[in-house]
């Protein structure tokens, strides 16, 4: 169905057209145009709460034994009547009522009626006439008919920063929920909070929902966020819904991808300082990092509980009315990762409010690259040539060969020609024309992925390993620079690349696990097929994150975090053994972090031959079943990087259809 041509949209397309030029605006059209696999609007009106289910929280809620009180902090200035009066009956039609809402009202003055604080319940008198906003009368009216409902009108405007502070002085909630003064909530909004509080940390398979400070160890969560829509200027049309992954560092440096509905621990809101007008226009941002800096634990809560009004003077509607906030942003980034001793360059992109993290190497440490090989000559010249290419230059390569012919052998003896034996291994050693050393390691049994790796590890003498198929062909000549850099973070286990197939779509943007048809709902790589200069479901394929997995195709790990995880697990002699292996680093503590400024091509086959002989039917059923039987927490319980309402079936972060 074609959308509603606008004035409002006309306006807002020619603003895009002069900030992308011609051809990314096409791109981002083209993106924008496409019709969704399950439209949104009729999926929200199926999955928001029902009048039953509602009713049954505020009956659920009563019985809760420790209920605290939420204090709703909004900071005012010049707010639309509607908007104003939404906005409170939103907060009013909670099922959750132990909640105090704060008003702060920075609107300019007028002369006329005496100033009420509600704080008191008394009229501040003053010589001669006081002067109220024109908002006072309605937070008057509020403020008298719901205790809970206080207010404050300043004697100044500090920006949406200092109005924010003023309305957290009147909190006397022991959490800081944040709330913009146009927008709504879902009336199951807090009780869904609450009832995470209660819950205590949840983890899938000890892969906790933590923040920088603490390993998930605390049992209450300190920071709460949920997901988002927007909604028309009447309130009613919802649309761009925004779900979220829980608590992932690198997609925060890379977007302040939490925003809305936030709420935050009382004591970790006053050990930070409150919101910072040093940063207006990312006020937010700036606050969201150092909160997440100082907490133990951090929810998320899957479900739409937050509107954002959508109209001709917010941002959501026109990010450019702000432009001052990129630098804010990045200044917001770069500060947070100063304060925690990281060196690193920002860079907003062209996509407003996303940035880019490049974390430089520090110093010059060996870099053992792995490459399993059988008979392909070309592909391994090609791989080769393109590490050789590499600004990089302190690395080793170990070629793991695995049966092949006497033609592939007479290739080995030209970049090898030394041989000798080391602990029953044929090795053929040489060197590249930079000096770095060169070999060729002779497995003898038959094909198994993982022992290939582990046995050609055995022989590496680098810091850093490389994993790498010999289809592989690094993009630039900075790939191993960037991966070291990223790898090199203390929380950092394993970098993954970006692929793209021969033909300039995706071929891996990152693992999820819990979803894919192929792999019978074990993993799948995301965004395949997706072209070369799209940016997918809100920019993620080509944004640094984390995820739970990345293909061993070629990714970058820690020796001595490789040697803490036992390497690869050899029971998965094909599939899943890269999962599997991310997976185990996970669960020792460290990220496991997708870099797409990390490239590389994949002469991978978009169309392998088929599982289809009874022998490999039978490995790979096995190979289901170990994955099954070792991580089935994660498996039923859902990938924290991945939002349960996507699909199950489809890789591009479209809706679950589940009707």
């Amino acid at each position: 169905m074609m959308k509603k041509i606008t004035l409002q949209k006309v306006i807002k397309g020619v603003r895009y057209l002069k900030h992308y030029g011609l051809k990314e605006f096409f791109i981002r059209l083209q993106e924008k145009m496409e019709a969704e696999n399950v439209p949104y609007e009729p999926w929200y009106e199926k999955h928001r709460a029902t009048t039953e289910q509602l009713e049954k929280q505020r009956k659920t809620a009563e019985k809760w034994k420790d209920t605290p009180c939420i204090s709703i902090v909004v900071p005012l200035y010049n707010t639309p009547e509607p908007f104003l009066r939404e906005m409170i009956a939103s907060v009013q039609a909670q099922t959750y009522g132990n909640w105090q809402l704060c008003l702060a009202d920075g609107s300019p003055k007028m002369t006329g009626t005496p100033v009420t604080d509600t704080k008191t319940s008394t009229e501040t008198q003053g010589k001669g006439q006081e002067k109220r906003t024109l908002l006072t009368g309605i937070l008057e009216e509020y403020a008298k008919s719901d205790s809970r409902i206080v207010f404050s009108t300043l004697e100044k405007n500090e920006g949406i920063a200092g109005n924010t502070n003023a309305a957290i002085a009147m909190a006397s909630g022991e959490w800081i929920a944040f709330l913009d003064h146009d927008d709504l909530l879902a009336p199951d909004a807090l009780y869904e909070a609450v009832n995470r509080m209660q819950k205590g940390v949840e983890e899938k398979d000890g892969l906790a929902a933590i923040g920088l400070n603490g390993a998930g160890k605390s049992a209450e969560y300190d920071m709460i966020y949920t997901d988002e829509d927007k909604v028309d200027m009447d309130g009613k049309n919802h649309f761009q819904p925004h779900f979220k992954p829980d608590i992932n560092i690198d997609l925060l440096r890379s977007n302040n991808y939490i925003t809305h509905f936030l709420l935050v621990k009382r004591e970790i809101v006053e050990r930070v300082g409150g919101i910072r007008s040093d940063y207006d226009g990312a006020q937010d941002y700036d606050f969201i990092l150092r909160c997440v800096e100082q907490a133990s634990a951090i929810a998320h809560i899957p479900r739409i509980l937050y509107h954002w009004r959508c109209h001709s003077e917010s941002t959501s509607e026109n990010p450019f009315s702000k432009q001052y906030a990129v630098e804010a942003g990045k200044r917001a980034i770069a500060d947070h990762l100063k304060r925690l001793g990281i060196k690193a360059e920002v860079t907003p992109r062209k996509d407003l409010g996303f940035y880019e993290v490049e974390y430089p190497p520090v110093g010059e440490p060996l870099i053992s690259i792995i490459i399993p090989n059988k008979d392909e000559t070309e592909s391994l010249k090609k791989c080769l040539g393109s590490i050789e290419q590499s600004e990089y230059k302190n690395y080793e390569v170990i070629i793991v060969e695995n049966n092949s012919c006497e033609e592939t052998f007479s290739y080995y003896r030209k970049i090898a020609p030394a041989e000798r034996e080391e602990n029953g291994t044929r090795l053929l050693e040489g060197s590249f024309p930079g000096g770095q050393r060169l070999a060729v390691a002779v497995w003898k049994e038959g094909f198994n992925y993982s022992a290939l790796n582990n046995f050609g590890v055995s022989f590496a003498k680098g810091e850093y390993l490389v994993l790498l198929n010999n289809d592989i062909e690094l993009i630039g000549t900075n790939v191993l620079t960037i991966m070291l850099g990223t790898c090199q973070r203390k929380e950092v286990g394993i970098v993954g690349a970006k692929l793209f197939y021969p033909d300039n779509t995706v071929q891996h943007g990152g693992i999820v696990v819990g979803i894919g048809g192929n792999a019978r709902g074990i993993a799948s790589n995301m965004f395949t097929g997706l072209p070369k200069d799209r940016g997918g479901y809100l920019h993620k394929a080509s944004l640094q994150m984390d995820y739970s997995a990345v293909t061993a195709a070629f990714l970058m790990v820690k020796r001595n975090v490789y040697d803490e995880a036992g390497g690869f697990t050899e029971e998965l002699a094909v599939a899943f053994n890269d999962v599997d292996f991310c997976l185990k680093v996970r669960k020792l503590g460290y990220l496991v972090v997708y870099n797409p400024h990390a490239k590389a091509y994949h002469y991978e086959s978009k169309s392998r031959g088929a599982e289809d002989s009874p022998e490999k039917t039978a490995r790979f059923q096995r190979e289901i079943e170990y994955m099954r039987n070792h991580w089935i927490g994660i498996l039923k319980g859902g990938d924290p990087y991945y939002n349960p309402n996507f699909s199950t079936v489809y890789n591009n972060y479209s809706l679950r259809d589940n009707r």
